[in-house]
């Protein structure tokens, strides 16, 4: 197996991209490493390429989400896809369609790549089943949330060179986050070291599997730790009282100057958005220095492009 920070770029094996958790470390590296060449891209005046010319490309959402939407409508159009966003709240899934049949009717339209997020784990999987086309999961319940995890490996290597041997500390709603779960699994398959912080019930049933060491107390977990990457408390995913208060959640698991002070000095503060500021993010930390959230949406683009041009290698040609 290549070494996880090889630059080589291995073959990439999947029609589709439905996990990180599919992934072996050299194709993630592959994936990153393909992302970087897609930044500089974006950053020129001309942004068109022909890879996916002719292709079409549609963005499924059962869940409304502004920012990943956005990014790979962006991505697919960069790359020159013909893109459609599908508004599923005026659509036929609203009067009682089934995903199947959503399938069905997507496969009778010969998309070439489809990409969909849904509100039910597993759901992206059962679609990819039923199309012919090349699917990419934009997120399936508190599942899994791939880009999310290949773009952020990316931005930490950005800045910190290597991602072996970092302390990469995840704090707060573990337990509904499929940006947790992607990340884990990205950050262990490349050397990392990982935490998460958070109260005990916002922590799933047997983290520790997964290969990370568990705290409650945020100063402790955040001892010594190269990036601090916070997560949205997700109120609307919740069905019952999974913390006392906004104001008590801030003061014990929010991250301010003064936690982010138990960090090691050269510290990185990320978050996948959107942000709750004053409840799981102070504005001064989201602001400052130490920030990268607004680098992380440039690097959205750079993988979703990345993607979507090694999932066309795969795309039959007649």
């Amino acid at each position: 197996m290549i070494s996880p920070e090889t630059s080589a770029r291995a073959p990439f094996a999947h029609k589709h991209l439905l996990g990180i958790e599919d992934l072996a470390p050299d194709e993630i590296v592959a994936l990153i490493d393909r992302a970087e060449a897609q930044i500089e891209v974006s950053r020129q005046v001309e942004k068109k390429r022909t890879v996916l010319r002719g292709r079409t490309q549609i963005n499924l959402f059962f869940e409304a989400s502004t920012r990943t939407q956005s990014s790979f409508e962006i991505a697919g159009k960069r790359l020159g896809a013909d893109v459609m966003n599908m508004s599923v709240a005026s659509s036929s899934v609203k009067k009682g369609e089934t995903l199947i049949d959503t399938a069905t009717t997507l496969n009778a339209m010969h998309p070439d790549i489809l990409v969909v997020r849904h509100h039910a784990a597993g759901a992206v999987h059962l679609l990819a089943r039923k199309v012919s086309c090349s699917v990419v999961n934009a997120g399936d319940g508190a599942h899994e949330h791939p880009t999310q995890a290949l773009l952020d490996a990316l931005t930490i290597r950005r800045h910190k060179g290597t991602i072996r041997g970092l302390t990469v500390a995840i704090c707060g709603d573990v337990a509904h986050s499929r940006v947790a779960r992607s990340n884990i699994i990205a950050l262990n398959a490349l050397g990392a070291r990982v935490r998460v912080i958070g109260p005990s019930t916002l922590m799933p049933r047997g983290i520790e599997r997964l290969g990370v060491d568990v705290f409650t107390d945020m100063r402790r977990g955040l001892a010594d730790c190269d990036i601090v990457m916070m997560l949205r408390l997700q109120r609307e995913r919740m069905a019952g009282a999974f913390v006392p208060s906004v104001r008590e959640y801030f003061h014990f698991w929010g991250l301010d100057q003064e936690k982010l002070g138990h960090a090691k000095p050269d510290a990185l503060v990320m978050h996948p958005g959107p942000m709750n500021r004053g409840v799981e993010i102070d504005p001064e930390v989201a602001d400052g220095p130490q920030s990268l959230i607004a680098e992380q949406v440039e690097m959205g683009v750079a993988v979703r492009m990345a993607v979507l041009e090694t999932l066309a290698e795969h795309l039959p040609n007649a």
